[in-house]
């Protein structure tokens, strides 16, 4: 098991950090790094994400996330399928006593979860990503082509 990382506070907020590598059980169940546990609750949110990864959100993050989807014009179509993709996979997750929570099958599969998972904290929220297709995403990160972009997105 790799581990790093932790969580910071941004404005009194937890900020997720780190990389965490576990393995799925023979039931679909995950363990919840111990560094996050506090800041993701007991109970929290898991939802399709975005490049083949599911993301997971405390209750309070997921109420923001929830709260701007609402915003978004029911006349876009665009916005419509934006709020079917992450409102029709979420699903609440709940820890045991062993830190554990149930990825219902229907996750497992959009983010082609088998055995070897990677758990990443991007601040606001968690990546649950198979660890092969994690392992590529991160190769095609190239930190040039960030450092080219920073001034694009205000950094």
């Amino acid at each position: 098991m790799v581990q790093s990382g932790g969580k910071r506070k941004r404005g009194g907020r937890p900020l997720l950090i780190g990389e965490y590598e576990h393995s799925l059980d023979v039931k679909g169940r995950l363990i919840m790094p111990v560094k996050l546990r506090q800041d993701m609750g007991e109970k929290f949110i898991v939802t399709k994400g975005l490049d083949g990864c599911l993301f997971a959100f405390s209750q309070e993050e997921w109420l923001n996330f929830e709260t701007k989807l609402k915003a978004l014009p029911l006349s876009d179509r665009n916005a419509r399928n934006f709020v079917r993709f992450f409102l029709s996979g979420a699903t609440e997750c709940e820890l045991d006593k062993q830190g554990r929570f149930l990825i219902p099958n229907n996750l497992r599969t959009a983010a082609n979860l088998e055995k070897e998972v990677v758990i990443i904290g991007v601040g606001t929220r968690l990546e649950i990503w198979d660890k092969s297709i994690w392992e590529k995403c991160d190769e095609d990160i190239s930190a040039d082509e960030i450092a080219e972009n920073m001034a694009n997105l205000g950094i």
